[in-house]
């Protein structure tokens, strides 16, 4: 019999980690996949019904790649799975021209290529009459490209694949500690311990508890939903497509339509006062407060018309953060033995499928198609090694 239980193991199966799953098994790789929840769970970050997707990454030039191969990605895993993940629509970016968004939109946009159009206020306010009060000095830019794609689904149907290509999948099972042994790790489990040759870790607000050395935070990001006050259409996703909205003084409302007969989704860009570093594992940070929706419902007024003045529903959502706001993706070892995907500072959703595509040919031995050096955990000066407790769980994820 072999030593080894599996070649590579994948820990922690949301979008990143299921993602990178399905590509593993998708290649023959003999590959074991844990996950603490339930696949598709509402505990972390990828969940609530939608996502939004698009080209234009404002947030780094390395990105736009990375997203363009992820495009391509959401439409093979649709096409393989049956399943409709992604909705196209459109999106719209709003706000001072040389600001945030509209800034970074259309420097992107140049520097890439993308199709984009420039609206000006008339025209916006002919076609996207729900936006008022955008002052003359803002613009607005139409990417034909972007839309949603359904999280939960999406995460089901990758794992659904891979467990179809001889993945071993195992739910409800927590994973405590890695030991570096001769050749490959021992993954330690609450049920028992696997021998693997390598390891990719994806288990995103939990990351701090398992791996040291890397300067993160988790956090809350409240997440609402909006009832429109008549039930005509207005509020339909292909009539009020996925957009960002960035003000005069500072703050970015996103959001986007109703898709399956939903309410309208909105949130604050920089997440709002409630906001803050958390235990993931504490369910008291769960809980809602009015402060997590309080501002968002003030930004409407004056901003988006026709919706309830309250939310219909809110919820919690966890994210862990980097100090520069980029992933950190890469292998913590020169042998690759274990190799990290984290940091998705709420816009790494988009890329899951790009980026569990680049986990999989870093953890075996490929250079990844779409260059992520930008992205190497090494660029803040943290020394991980497999000899060191970087590598050892503290709590386990508890």
């Amino acid at each position: 019999m072999s030593r080894w239980d599996a070649d590579v193991a994948v820990v922690g199966l949301g979008a990143w980690g299921a993602a990178a799953l399905w590509h593993l098994a998708g290649r023959g790789v003999d590959v074991i996949g844990f996950e603490r929840h339930r696949s598709g769970h509402a505990l972390g970050s990828s969940f609530g019904g939608s996502r939004m997707v698009r080209v234009t990454c404002l947030e780094h030039p390395g990105l736009v790649p990375l997203a363009r191969r992820s495009f391509e990605l959401w439409r093979r895993l649709e096409e393989e799975s049956g399943e409709e993940l992604f909705l196209p629509g459109g999106g719209l970016l709003i706000g001072p021209e040389q600001g945030l968004v509209v800034g970074g939109t259309l420097r992107a946009a140049a520097v890439h290529g993308i199709d984009v159009r420039v609206l000006g206020g008339a025209e916006l306010r002919e076609r996207f009459p729900q936006h008022i009060g955008v002052p003359d000095h803002h613009l607005a830019v139409w990417e034909p490209s972007a839309g949603l794609v359904r999280p939960e689904a999406a995460i089901r149907a990758a794992a659904a694949l891979a467990a179809k290509a001889g993945a071993r999948v195992f739910t409800d099972s927590r994973v405590t500690a890695f030991e570096p042994v001769a050749g490959g790790v021992q993954v330690r489990t609450a049920e028992g311990a696997y021998r693997v040759r390598r390891v990719v870790i994806t288990v995103g607000s939990w990351l701090p508890s398992l791996v040291e050395g890397l300067p993160l935070e988790t956090l809350r990001m409240p997440l609402t939903w909006f009832r429109p006050a008549d039930d005509d259409g207005t509020f339909d996703l292909t009539r009020f497509p996925v957009f960002m909205r960035e003000t005069d003084e500072g703050p970015v409302l996103w959001g986007n339509g109703r898709e399956g007969g939903h309410e309208v989704k909105l949130g604050l860009e920089g997440y709002g006062p409630g906001a803050r570093p958390i235990d993931p594992d504490d369910d008291a940070d769960r809980c809602v407060r009015t402060e997590d929706w309080a501002d968002v419902a003030t930004m409407l007024c004056g901003r988006v018309q026709g919706l309830a003045d309250v939310p219909d529903r809110v919820a919690v959502s966890f994210f862990s953060r980097t100090p520069d706001g980029q992933f950190a993706v890469g292998a913590l070892d020169d042998e690759a033995r274990f190799v990290v995907g984290g940091g998705c500072n709420a816009h790494g959703f988009k890329h899951a499928s790009g980026l569990g595509e680049a986990l999989a040919d870093l953890v075996t031995g490929r250079a990844p198609r779409i260059p992520l050096d930008f992205l190497a955990p090494g660029r803040f000066g943290a020394r991980t090694s497999p000899t060191t407790t970087a590598l050892t769980a503290r709590e386990g994820m508890r």
